[in-house]
Formats: C-alpha cells, structure tokens, sequence
C-alpha cells in the first residue's frame, strides 16, 4: 500500500478526520501518525491538558492502524490498556504505533503518544481481531 492509501483508510471515519490524523510512515509493522490538536480536546480549562480518552483513543488507533496497514483494512479491538504518563498539554501528538505479534485470529499492537517536545504522555497495548473478513 502506499502512504496515500493508508492515509485514506485511516481517515475513512469522520471521528478519525475530526482528530486530524496524518499518516507520517508505515512499514514494517510500524506506523505513524500526528494529531492535530484542538482546543475541543481541553478537560480542564484551567490546566488545559487533553482528556485521557482522546489518548487512549489515540493509542487504539495507532495500534489498530499498525496492524491495519499491513492487512490493508480496518480492525476491531478486542480488548486494551492505557498507561497515561503525564498530561498531554496543547500541542499535537505523535502517535506511534508497533505490531507485537500478527496471529491469523487475533493480534497483538502496542502504541505510544508523544508531544512534540518526544515526552511519552500515553502508551497501551491491544489485541485486535484480524481474522479474514466473511
């Protein structure tokens, strides 16, 4: 697959295109990803740090896309866990995301969320449904 159409799978979803992602590589069983960040993001207006589920739905979507570059389509998330490391202030994120193991069922990614200054805010792990699709 080429940038593009990775970039085209991944923002498919209207939630994907409302994160602003853009693909940056992929290959390898790795991808990444940057976020656009946007002031709709703030949980506390007055520490102004992004909400944790904008993260974990980050660390999700790199993991998935991890896999998903590779398979050429989209994947369910079966199950997953979010580390947060310290408060993602205003600024986008660089989500990078890595494939752990690639089984014929279900398979394993794990991802880490950086600001632009390279501090890990988020890292998780998920499995993922990758079965060929009916």
């Amino acid at each position: 697959m080429t940038l593009e159409e990775v970039q085209a799978l991944v923002t498919r979803a209207p939630y994907h295109q409302w994160l602003g992602l853009k693909v940056v590589s992929f290959g390898g069983g790795e991808i990444e990803i940057r976020a656009t960040w946007r002031e709709e993001w703030v949980v506390n207006p007055d520490r102004r740090y992004t909400h944790g589920g904008i993260l974990a739905a980050l660390v999700d979507l790199a993991a998935d896309w991890a896999l998903g570059a590779e398979l050429g389509r989209g994947i369910p998330t079966v199950d997953m866990r979010v580390d947060y490391h310290r408060p993602a202030m205003p600024g986008d994120l660089i989500c990078k995301g890595k494939i752990v193991r690639q089984g014929g069922m279900f398979s394993v990614a794990e991802a880490s969320i950086f600001d632009l200054d390279g501090k890990l805010c988020a890292s998780g792990r998920g499995v993922y449904l990758t079965a060929p699709p009916k």
